[in-house]
């Protein structure tokens, strides 16, 4: 790792920079206790909670998705609340609600606001639906019978999402879906995996997990990768493969023109930025680099991107319209 400090940091960033590569190693083998394999998500959600990001989970059910949210969340020493969607869902019954309370003494009434769950710091929202979050996700807030209401630092939403079967969820809005940092793919496991599950599931009871970082340390981290010096030619590179995703782009490649009905906002160039600093951060590494951005490229951009009719009926997805324009930047 090399020790070169940040430009007007100085060995104090030097110092986190390690404190978090170890972190995140120790993180991985506490959360390993429970969850078999998924390094690859895993990492993607600590990207996301470094860069204080948000982010989508898409698997079928049973590949532990719930287990592995609060896992993270007590390897993290967080305050972690679960809401279960459900099509009869309201935005109160997560945001909180105002009840009247009576003073004994007095007689007099007042309102007072009780918190929903919503009121936590990683909030695992299973099987995510309309349910307006925006609010929450984008401004760390929520407004209650005209009172704003400041949720704690820090603040998360981890939600999940079955992509077999839509039934009372409905797709989420463009909106909403734009507010995660990251969608990350949930795959089956490998034979050797799965009987290592069933041997763990079928036997004694987890593990409780050691925490790994506090909330306080983990806010100090999320502004040191937000320190971490990006090149211009990162930033660029960012830019550009957001760009090249709208079909009305120069350089959009075929396969965005004939594809895509939708490409991804300024929020995509943001995210690839922010994600690739997390990546060199978790690594010890202090610049982020083209490696870094193309690691978290299908992660920001695939939830992004709209496809239009000819590409359901070609049997294309955004996955293979994403690929094709890392291709086609790599080109260029």
């Amino acid at each position: 790792m090399s020790t070169l400090p940040f430009p007007a940091q100085g060995e104090r960033d030097v110092e986190l920079l390690e404190r978090l590569a170890a972190a995140r190693t120790r993180l991985l083998e506490r959360v390993g206790q429970r969850i078999v394999g998924q390094r690859e998500v895993l990492d993607g959600i600590l990207a996301a909670l470094l860069s204080g990001g948000h982010a989508l989970l898409v698997g079928v059910p049973g590949l532990a998705k719930t287990m592995m949210v609060s896992s993270v969340a007590e390897a993290l020493k967080l305050r972690f609340s679960r809401i279960q969607f459900t099509p009869d869902l309201m935005p109160s019954d997560i945001t909180g609600t105002e009840v009247i309370e009576e003073d004994r003494s007095t007689g007099s009434r007042a309102f007072r606001f009780v918190p929903g769950p919503l009121f936590g710091n990683i909030v695992l929202a299973d099987e995510i639906n309309r349910t307006p979050l925006l609010q929450a996700m984008q401004e760390h807030a929520v407004t209650v019978a005209n009172q704003t209401h400041r949720l704690a630092e820090p603040f998360f939403v981890l939600a999940t999402q079955n992509p077999i079967e839509q039934e009372g969820t409905y797709p989420l809005p463009e909106a909403q879906l734009d507010r995660f940092m990251f969608e990350l793919h949930v795959d089956y496991p490998s034979a050797a995996e799965e009987e290592q599950i069933v041997e763990w599931t079928t036997g004694a009871a987890a593990a409780s997990l050691t925490p790994v970082l506090s909330g306080d340390e983990l806010l100090e981290l999320m502004g040191l990768v937000r320190r971490v010096p990006a090149p211009k030619v990162v930033v660029a590179a960012a830019v550009q493969l957001a760009r090249m995703t709208r079909p009305s782009d120069p350089q959009a490649p075929q396969a965005v023109k004939e594809f895509v009905a939708w490409g991804a906002g300024p929020r995509a160039s943001q995210f690839l930025v922010l994600g690739a600093k997390a990546r060199a951060a978790m690594d010890g590494r202090p610049m982020a680099d083209l490696e870094d951005l193309d690691a978290v490229v299908l992660w920001v951009l695939r939830h992004r991107i709209v496809v239009n009719f000819h590409a359901e009926a070609a049997g294309k997805h955004a996955d293979d319209v994403v690929r094709e324009v890392m291709q086609a930047a790599r080109r260029t």
